[in-house]
């Protein structure tokens, strides 16, 4: 049976999945955890047509579709103010 070297930090496994490695080998899927966002809900957000040309750019650079990198976003900072609250407390 081949011997499993799990990685250390979530940044040698970004570093070795970036860089096209097989990353199978590298957790543990037995203790994976699936986590449900729960029901979506849609929202409409009126912007300025120079913030959307700039999330464009962005966008492209990287190579996802706009709703996608504005969930990514939205996630990254209602987290940020979580984990600021929790340090207040």
């Amino acid at each position: 049976m081949k011997k499993k070297h799990l990685v250390k930090s979530a940044e040698e496994f970004d570093r070795r999945f970036d860089s096209g490695e097989d990353i199978h080998d590298l957790i543990d899927m037995a203790r994976a955890e699936v986590i449900s966002p729960g029901k979506k809900v849609r929202i409409t957000l009126d912007i300025s047509e120079s913030l959307v040309k700039d999330i464009d750019e962005i966008r492209k650079q990287i190579g996802v579709d706009r709703g996608a990198l504005i969930k990514v976003w939205l996630h990254e900072k209602v987290k940020q103010e979580k984990e600021g609250e929790r340090a207040k407390s």
